[in-house]
């Protein structure tokens, strides 16, 4: 079943190079304008042995994993004690809502006025972005808990903290993978969406930039291909680490399609 659907992606992305490069050939397309998909492809294949492209990539990688980390070392613990604390939750609910759909994108402008380093206006935007599948996704798993579970270890004299440990953590630890792996692809989004806006010095949207102050619109769109290959090579690691860990729960959990 994995192999078709494999077999099946790998066919419409075929179709789409062929007819992109059917249509740059044909004179469809102004090359000028967009690039044949044999070029961009070119470029593409040639841009790992560019050691300024490689320097970027790296500095990407680099803030998406000290965003992504921070938000999950942040997140779960507070999911866990919204989760678990009834009147906490009550409290903090409207504040969630209020701040969970304002885009981390629009508060670049205000993160720049307030944090001089460019480097940490990228992670706090990766951050509060990345924040939010988990804790929505642990709070969750906590309220799929099995009550009779819970409650069996509690009348054999378990504390609120054992039948955490023993019930409530292994029964969410899914919901929060998946939590983790929707994060990890927003984090990605933004860590280059925050490269294009704010600049700085390295990153893939900074080597997009320069990019495209020299016209070459064939590299902008070959940093567009590598960002959705590093994109879904992240997500395939952690949907595989994901099945392997948790074989004997399978949950769809909040925001995952």
């Amino acid at each position: 079943m994995i192999g078709r659907r494999v077999a099946r992606g790998a066919t419409g992305v075929a179709g789409l190079v062929v007819a992109a490069e059917i249509a740059g050939a044909s004179g469809l397309l102004d090359p000028a304008v967009l690039p044949r998909m044999s070029t961009i492809l070119l470029e593409a294949v040639r841009l790992p042995a560019d050691p300024e492209f490689t320097a970027d990539l790296v500095a990407t990688l680099r803030v998406w994993a000290m965003g992504l980390l921070i938000a999950v070392l942040g997140a779960v613990p507070l999911g866990l004690v919204l989760g678990n604390l009834r009147r906490a939750e009550t409290a903090a609910r409207p504040l969630v809502e209020f701040l969970r759909p304002i885009p981390s994108i629009a508060l670049i402008p205000l993160v720049t006025l307030l944090v001089p380093s460019t480097e940490a206006v990228k992670i706090i935007a990766v951050v509060y972005a990345a924040s939010w599948p988990v804790l929505i996704n642990t709070m969750y798993g906590l309220k799929d808990v099995d009550p009779v579970a819970r409650e069996t270890l509690r009348s054999f004299g378990f504390g609120r903290l054992a039948v955490l440990r023993r019930v409530s953590l292994p029964s969410a630890a899914p919901f929060v993978m998946t939590g983790v792996r929707l994060a990890s692809s927003i984090a990605f989004v933004v860590t280059v969406s925050t490269e294009l806006l704010a600049g700085g010095v390295s990153g893939i949207g900074v080597y997009m930039i320069r990019a495209g102050s020299g016209l070459r619109t064939d590299l902008i769109i070959a940093c567009v291909l590598w960002t959705g290959a590093l994109g879904l090579v992240a997500n395939v690691l952690l949907v595989r680490l994901q099945r392997q860990a948790f074989r004997w729960h399978a949950v769809k959990a909040v925001g995952e399609p």
